[in-house]
């Protein structure tokens, strides 16, 4: 007699080539009777699944005539048996519950060794099929692997066009396509945050961004842009906060988010003010990271964005005419005296009471007050601005209005 685990199975192998249509018909009549979710799949896949299984059955022969089936041999299950269904199959039944139609259908075939297996042949082929049952699992793992890494350079893919589509000021339409492509839930409030990228493969930049998002409950859609990193936050009811939390996945360097807007289809807005806050950023070395972009108003007006230099014109200086001419005349005499009340008071023939109350007037009436160093930059600049590009007055059109 032949060493046990040693003895090839010429009969056996015979037996269960005649079986296999069978083995597979049973193994997918199992999977129905003993798995709810198999029941519920369509038919197509139900299908796929069944050419797999035929697909098993032929490669558990070819795995025992090469060897596989003794205890020594070192002969792997060719990942081949996966191929009668497509890939996507794999996307729509996980691995937990590939392993399952793989356990039913083991569990088929050792109930049939006493029939499968030529006389004296039984213990072999019960322990050839256990040590198959392992290989095929260790096969369906490569293949789910193969899977997710595809799926995941092409989702790198699709968010960097998402993404680029966001820097180009793309149409509505083309966001929503791309965005429901990548299941983008489009979750309220939606903000951009722009940082620089910490370098090395995009998928495990963006993997490490998607990590903390999970941490925190927050939809995010990020893309590399250059030496960018460039993240799209959804659901986020406090941008700034969420993007603090995200931190880890950006490089060195200022880290500007955009105004929060309803809806993916305005997130071009913020994806401008956040790229335009993100280049002027360097003006101010002791900004906050991350920084709400229009705390960069002053930067960004001097780095020539147009939406600043309106916001500031509009926002600040025509607020401050309109408010009265008092107010003006008070900043400007504020600054001409360095800052200080005093001097400013005697510069406008006021009591310094007077100043100090025009000053928190500018405060209330502007969002800035002239007392703090910051704001006190930000109302320079609006000044200079609003007076280099005058307020046109209602109804004048043509070449004077911008």
């Amino acid at each position: 007699m032949n060493e046990p685990g040693g003895m090839e199975l010429t009969a056996t192998l015979r037996r269960i080539e005649r079986a296999a249509g069978a083995l597979a018909t049973a193994s997918v009549a199992r999977m129905d009777e003993s798995l709810p979710w198999f029941r519920e799949l369509p038919a197509d896949q139900r299908s796929w699944v069944m050419l797999v299984a035929q697909a098993g059955a032929r490669s558990l022969v070819e795995w025992l005539g090469s060897g596989g089936g003794t205890t020594d041999s070192t002969q792997e299950v060719s990942d081949e048996v996966f191929d009668a269904a497509p890939l996507a199959l794999a996307r729509s039944i996980s691995l937990q519950q590939t392993v399952a139609l793989i356990k039913v259908t083991i569990d088929v075939v050792e109930e049939q060794v006493s029939h499968l297996a030529a006389p004296g042949e039984e213990q072999q082929l019960r322990e050839a099929v256990l040590r198959f049952s392992r290989e095929i699992a260790f096969a369906a793992a490569r293949v789910y692997a193969r899977a997710a890494e595809s799926r995941g350079s092409w989702d790198a893919r699709l968010q960097a066009l998402l993404v680029d589509a966001l820097l180009r000021g793309d149409s509505p339409d083309v966001l929503a396509s791309r965005a429901a492509a990548l299941g983008w839930a489009d979750a309220p409030p939606v903000a951009v945050a722009v940082g620089r990228s910490p370098g090395g493969e995009v998928a495990a930049v963006l993997h490490t961004v998607y990590r903390h998002a999970r941490r925190i409950g927050v939809e995010v859609i990020g893309g590399v842009h250059g030496d960018r990193l460039v993240i799209v936050l959804g659901g986020a009811t406090d941008p700034v906060t969420a993007t603090e939390k995200l931190l880890p996945a950006f490089g060195e360097g200022p880290v500007v988010v955009g105004p929060a807007v309803p809806s993916l289809d305005e997130a071009t807005d913020s994806a401008r003010a956040a790229l335009a806050g993100y280049r002027a950023a360097p003006a101010w070395p002791t900004a906050p990271r991350p920084v709400p972009a229009a705390d960069l108003l002053p930067e960004r007006a001097l780095a020539g964005d147009a939406e600043a230099r309106r916001r500031l014109r509009h926002d600040v200086y025509a607020t401050l005419l309109r408010a009265g001419g008092e107010l003006l005349e008070t900043l400007d005499a504020f600054f001409a005296a360095g800052g200080t009340l005093e001097s400013a008071a005697r510069a406008l023939f006021v009591h310094p009471n007077t100043v100090r109350y025009r000053l928190r007037r500018i405060a209330e009436v502007t969002g800035f007050s002239p007392l703090t160093p910051r704001d006190a930059f930000a109302l320079q600049v609006a000044l200079t601005v609003g007076r280099l590009d005058p307020i046109v007055p209602a109804g004048v059109t043509g070449p004077a209005l911008r």
